[in-house]
């Protein structure tokens, strides 16, 4: 073949990707396709659908506001992703509307709780206004319990929950699979495979771990080190299903998870900042690095509204609004009622790439940040 000056438009009709080389030609009925390959051409004459090209396999939009506005080519399936920060950056939150989206987008999702007892998760997300119990129902949730069996007494748990809380017990029951040793890495790494294969989860759904660090308090550092890979090979390069593992704890970078960057496909920064207002706390993320796509890491402050999920805001702006008497009204539909109780702040649907780095954490102290220089990463 020689070299063609393919334009944008000439794209494989089975891959989707475009065809560097003169194309191969298929006469389809009514129209003329073409192929970037014969391996291509031959997978297309083989399935009489086709083959949807429409990234749906390799990426996802994660409907959370933040991540929406850093990565704009969406969130490849293959991803470990590391939600690394300070304690009061609402981290369950965000990994809560990131199941909640899937499950809107018709997805199947597991949460592997090691923090909580799975009433608890449920109760994250009818916190939020998110509904969760009928996508139990259908099974299309799944809860893997890594917390329950580390309870000296785990029946006085059930026996002193409320009528509520017993309620939410027998809907979640049925999709909860329990991890009798969550210390034992294959075994939460067979469960979980066992809950992948049962959902047919290829190039479908996502899987949350609540707490990465709370795992890593259970074993010896090397084999905290190998449920990472293992979990990255065989859940996310495996299955082409994405795993977004909470990290949040005290200490600088060399600290676990903190120190798994090089080993993670991507890793979003969650940060408090006081630099903006004094004596004021904003919640802020920021895409640090995400392999395979275009990742613009600006940070962007944000809050959690019931219904609404994440909400961003530019906090100058809130203030200079407030101060003209021109800020929000409660009711008008932008963040008024319902607001979360621990937000300190509420907001509109406006972005905010800020320049400060929010380096200090009031509980901790340490830097999160990396330095500036590199804005974006590819």
């Amino acid at each position: 073949m020689n070299d063609a000056s393919a334009t944008d438009e000439t794209r494989c009709a089975f891959c989707g990707h475009s065809c560097p080389l003169d194309p191969l030609t298929d006469e389809g009925e009514g129209a003329n396709r073409v192929f970037c390959s014969r391996a291509c051409r031959d997978a297309f004459q083989e399935n009489e659908d086709g083959f949807r090209h429409d990234n749906g396999h390799r990426t996802l939009q994660t409907g959370v506001a933040a991540l929406e506005a850093s990565l704009p080519q969406g969130l490849p399936r293959n991803s470990f992703v590391l939600l690394v920060g300070n304690s009061g950056t609402r981290e369950e939150a965000i990994q809560a509307e990131l199941v909640w989206r899937a499950l809107e987008r018709g997805e199947p999702a597991i949460v592997v709780a090691f923090t909580e007892p799975p009433t608890s998760v449920v109760e994250n997300f009818l916190a939020m206004d998110w509904n969760v119990l009928p996508y139990l129902e259908s099974g299309r949730l799944r809860v893997l319990d890594c917390f329950t069996s580390r309870m000296d007494d785990p029946e006085r748990l059930h026996e002193r929950m409320t009528e509520w809380n017993t309620h939410l017990r027998r809907v979640v029951e049925p999709q909860t699979a329990t991890v009798r040793d969550p210390s034992d890495a294959h075994e939460v790494l067979n469960v979980l495979d066992n809950g992948l294969e049962d959902l047919e989860m290829i190039e479908t759904g996502l899987v949350v771990v609540d707490s990465i660090a709370e795992f890593a308090s259970l074993v010896q550092p090397v084999q905290a080190y190998d449920f990472v890979r293992d979990a990255r090979a065989e859940v996310c390069k495996g299955r082409f299903v994405p795993l977004i593992a909470g990290g949040t704890v005290a200490g600088g970078e060399e600290v676990f998870p903190r120190n798994l960057a090089y080993a993670v496909d991507g890793v979003i920064d969650l940060a408090l900042d006081n630099s903006i207002v004094e004596d004021t706390l904003f919640r802020r993320l920021r895409v640090r690095k995400l392999r395979g796509v275009l990742a613009i890491s600006e940070w962007h402050t944000y809050e959690y509204t019931s219904g609404l999920g994440m909400v961003t805001f530019d906090p100058v702006e809130e203030l200079e609004g407030d101060r003209d008497g021109g800020g929000r009204q409660d009711g008008d539909g932008e963040g008024g009622e319902g607001a979360d109780d621990d937000s300190g702040t509420s907001g509109t649907n406006n972005e905010t790439s800020g320049t400060n780095d929010p380096r200090d954490d009031v509980d901790g102290g340490e830097h999160i940040d990396e330095p500036h220089g590199e804005e974006r990463n590819s």
